[in-house]
């Protein structure tokens, strides 16, 4: 047997999945995802070339039915159970064959004599020679995939060579964002942040996260509301920390999520929020309050924590967590610890109908905040809210909090989605001393994904910010498109508007003009 033929036997059959649609190539894909993301790299190349399938068997006179190679392979196929079928367990039998796909089912049968006489199982002459005739047959159909395996196996061969780790991929983001506020004191800015996230999966189901981040992102001066997602701090560009977290399953219906540093509630919590919510990232909407629900951002730690989801039926996920504020800090004094003085808890109910595209979620968040030592009490987090909603008893109190939402978006086809969400929080004194205070959020969002262009998304929120009872409202409004450059870029213009920006109507409007350019890899 040639070289080309072993080669073409021991293909992968991903690679043949991949390039042909076997029946056996594709029954086996699934056993090799490591590979297959390999030859995601080069799913773009030789297009042109690839192998055409035949749609009318009156093409195919040399492998029809009533042929003797057809009936050869047939009865190689009755005797040694050579095809299974497709994965969805069908094998398609009304259907045209190519002379490729017939060549790859005899490659199959090849590998299953080989097998069977290396473990001195007895077979027919006639089936040796019937082979034999088959092999000269399709020997053009053998040769093309022996070429594309050999071409293949020297790629990867050369990624593995220089690979930076069989357990690790590198993702980015770098956002490069020109914006203004027009009517208080700020200067057109130029700013940026970039994320490193290391990637690792030690058993191909779980998620190891190791984020590096560095911004010189800060929000404008003399307004507290209208953040832009990108803003959420100010590194001097000095790289650090940004995300340390794992994932891993507990049997076919819980998820854990693990944080040791700087966790979200949407990190693992559905936020009910298509498209518009990039997870604090830039390829949603403008502003952090234009994500989702304000309830997301209520005691988020720089420490660690725990979460899960349950999945007891498919329509329903069960969502608990808990954040402590300073986990990794020993001291009572400033209460430091897991169990200590600052904490955060939430407990989510989502239903998901009419094939997902309708979600229903109700939301409990309870917290405890403290102001011991220089902590900072802030209620929310990522800039949403009035300074009196994030504070709302005042920078030296410890303040006690319970917050309910409800979010609900439904999917209209393809091309629409509508989000809306309420949220309402009472905030007391943490030793029961003093007034309370209330705090309400609500908004609704449209998205239109796909539009003009593949990839591109245009967005339009409505909303009022967090604020405090006795404010006005902070209204929100805003509107971006989104163009999907390429694969790897995008560029986003936008306007924000907002009405008592501080919670206070007297004061003037704030009119925030952005242009995003988002690079992903």
């Amino acid at each position: 047997m040639t070289k080309l033929l072993w080669n073409a036997l021991l293909a992968s059959p991903a690679i043949l999945g991949v390039a042909l649609s076997t029946p056996v190539a594709a029954q086996n894909a699934t056993d090799n995802s490591q590979l297959l993301n390999k030859l995601q790299n080069y799913s773009a190349e030789g297009r042109s070339n690839s192998l055409n399938q035949v749609t009318n068997v009156n093409q195919l006179r040399d492998v029809s039915p009533s042929d003797w190679a057809y009936e050869a392979l047939r009865s190689l196929v009755d005797r040694y159970g050579c095809i299974v079928g497709y994965p969805n367990q069908t094998y398609r039998g009304n259907r045209a064959l190519s002379r490729y796909e017939f060549a790859a089912g005899l490659n199959s049968c090849l590998n299953q004599i080989e097998r069977l006489i290396a473990s001195s199982e007895a077979i027919l002459r006639e089936d040796i020679d019937t082979l034999n005739r088959l092999i000269q047959e399709f020997e053009a159909e053998l040769a093309t995939l022996g070429g594309r395996v050999d071409n293949l196996e020297s790629r990867i061969a050369f990624l593995e060579d220089h690979q930076f780790s069989t357990t690790t991929k590198l993702e980015g983001e770098v956002v490069f964002g020109l914006a203004q506020e027009f009517n208080y004191d700020n200067e057109v800015v130029f700013q940026d942040r970039v994320r490193l996230a290391f990637v690792s999966s030690f058993t191909g189901k779980d998620a190891l996260y190791t984020r590096l981040d560095a911004s010189n992102a800060t929000a404008f001066n003399d307004i507290d509301t209208g953040v832009l997602t990108y803003q959420t701090a100010d590194s001097g560009n000095d790289l650090g920390i940004g995300w340390l977290a794992y994932y891993f399953p507990i049997g076919d219906i819980v998820d854990v999520y693990l944080p040791a540093a700087f966790p979200l509630w949407q990190d693992f919590v559905p936020t009910v929020s298509p498209y518009l919510d990039s997870f604090t990232g830039a390829t949603g909407s403008l502003s952090s309050f234009g994500e989702s629900s304000p309830i997301y951002k209520i005691g988020l730690a720089n420490g660690g924590g725990v979460g899960f989801n349950v999945n007891p039926l498919d329509m329903l996920t069960i969502s608990a967590g808990f954040f402590g504020g300073d986990t990794f800090n020993p001291d009572a004094d400033t209460d430091g610890g897991i169990f200590n003085e600052e904490y955060s808890f939430l407990g989510q109910l989502t239903v998901n109908l009419l094939d997902d595209k309708l979600q229903l979620a109700a939301t409990y968040v309870n917290g405890q905040f403290s102001a011991n030592a220089g902590n900072d009490n802030s209620i929310f987090d990522l800039g949403v809210g009035s300074a009196r909603a994030r504070q709302p008893l005042g920078e030296f109190r410890k303040v006690s909090v319970n917050a309910y939402g409800l979010a609900a978006s439904y999917e209209i086809g393809d091309f629409v989605a509508i989000n809306a969400f309420g949220m309402y929080a009472d905030a007391d004194p943490a030793q029961g001393r003093g007034a309370d205070s209330e705090i309400w959020s609500y908004g609704i969002g449209a998205a239109f994904p796909d539009l003009i262009k593949e990839g591109s998304l245009a967005g339009l929120v409505v909303g009022v910010e967090p604020y405090a009872d006795g404010e006005d409202n902070p209204l929100h409004i805003e509107g971006f498109y989104k163009y999907q450059l390429n694969d790897n870029i995008s560029i986003t213009p936008g306007v924000i508007w907002i009405q008592a920006p501080s919670g206070d109507k007297d004061e003037d409007d704030a009119v925030i003009g952005v242009v995003r350019t988002t690079f992903t890899f």
